[in-house]
């Protein structure tokens, strides 16, 4: 018996990218040099917010390539990818999978929280980032920069400046430093410019340093 087709990935783009690239350009002249070495490359969201934070889970400490391994694998046991499914399967099945089972407790304890109604996934679109970052880091497995990377990739806000993302600091000391070691406050004065779209600017930041988008 042959596996059930794969739903097409519907991507979406921010319908603010236009005027923020244009805001940027005007305001910063790193951004005025990098934005157009990118042509129409934007920020993509796709799948749905428990699928994007299952896969983060996963993605944990492992390369890139590991995690898409093992992400394959974990996504074949259920039926489908939703929170009610996950907590049906077998311990043993997911450590099969590849899974470790400090993620096999995260995931578990993501797909209660999205199970009992504890995320409140109707109402974000009217929180600001910061509740929402509240109620993200109140599940086991989840930080502050995994919610905000949750907050650019997939509800796609606009003004996000994640001051704990390596490559985000490591492109600012490249771009704006000559490469000297550069602080958060440092980073956060940069930035002071970009408002209020800080997430755009770090995307093209983080493009500077490798030209491929990061999806999630």
């Amino acid at each position: 018996m042959s596996a059930a087709p794969e739903e097409p990935v519907v991507f979406t783009t921010p319908g603010y990218w236009e005027e923020a690239c244009r805001h940027l350009s005007r305001k910063d002249r790193v951004m005025k040099r990098l934005i157009p070495q990118f042509g129409d490359a934007c920020l993509q969201s796709r799948g749905d917010a428990f699928t994007t934070l299952a896969r983060s889970i996963v993605g944990q400490q492992i390369s890139v390539k590991a995690a898409q391994t093992v992400w394959d694998r974990f996504a074949k046991l259920p039926r489908r990818m939703a929170p009610a499914n996950v907590l049906k399967l077998k311990v043993d099945d997911m450590r099969e999978a590849g899974l470790s089972a400090r993620k096999i407790e995260y995931l578990v304890d993501l797909a209660l929280h999205f199970d009992s109604g504890a995320i409140h996934v109707d109402s974000w679109k009217d929180m600001g980032d910061e509740d929402i970052i509240a109620e993200l880091v109140g599940i086991r497995g989840i930080g502050r920069w995994t919610a905000e990377m949750f907050l650019i990739f997939h509800l796609m806000r606009p003004n996000v400046l994640p001051l704990d993302d390596v490559g985000l600091i490591n492109g600012i000391s490249r771009n704006y430093f000559s490469g000297e070691a550069v602080s958060r406050s440092d980073a956060r004065e940069v930035a002071a410019a970009w408002a209020p779209y800080c997430s755009v600017a770090t995307w093209y930041i983080w493009r500077s340093l490798d030209p491929l988008p990061v999806e999630y």
